[in-house]
């Protein structure tokens, strides 16, 4: 057996993966594997990862809910520094959850990674200081192909964590904040989305 602990179907939602990796460590620190194909294929997920992404973010930053309308990505995504409350809401219109979301926390500290499937929705909020937030994907990043939901959307009703506010009925970040009082911080764009069944109607 390989060196990963694998959860499937996190949440009841078909695809979804909370992978727990082997962690050597001693006095000195520590040495983990952070992707190994051949113990993925053991675990009967045999994606294939085209580009790696990192990004940082300071506390109180939400980026998403994103997704890629023509060319949909398979992410694999860890957090290196800090930690984060990281979602996926089931995009797929035949899914017996289309609509549903998971959520769990990565950090450094647990060295979770989460594998989200073509077909979802993806966002993060940063609960720590700074985040460094690796992903890897199964498509190359094709520009004016991103789509997005609103992160507060009462529909899907995701439960952020630590965050204090009342939906007003957009995406904006006034009047929200974490607990401690750092204020919401997303991007103008994310500020902008609209709900679900305003986005898709099948």
């Amino acid at each position: 057996m390989g060196q990963i602990k694998v959860e499937k179907n996190a949440g009841g939602i078909e695809g979804l993966c909370v992978i727990e990796p082997a962690v050597h460590g001693d006095a000195r620190g520590y040495f983990m594997e952070t992707y190994n194909k051949k113990d993925m294929e053991e675990a009967g997920l045999s994606m294939e990862f085209v580009q790696d992404n990192q990004s940082s973010s300071v506390k109180g930053v939400l980026r998403g809910l994103h997704f890629q309308k023509e060319f949909p990505q398979g992410k694999l995504v860890r957090v290196v520094k800090g930690s984060v409350f990281d979602v996926a809401v089931d995009l797929r219109k035949d899914s017996k959850t289309y609509g549903k979301w998971y959520g769990v926390e990565l950090s450094e500290e647990n060295k979770k990674q989460f594998y989200i499937p073509q077909g979802f929705a993806h966002g993060f909020l940063v609960l720590t200081d700074l985040a460094e937030f690796c992903y890897k994907c199964t498509d190359f990043y094709h520009p004016g192909d991103e789509g997005g939901l609103a992160w507060n959307d009462p529909a899907i009703g995701i439960e952020w964590p630590n965050l204090v506010g009342k939906y007003q009925g957009t995406a904006s970040a006034e009047g929200y904040h974490l607990e401690d009082g750092t204020p919401l911080n997303l991007s103008e764009k994310d500020q902008k989305w609209v709900g679900l069944a305003d986005t898709f109607a099948f």
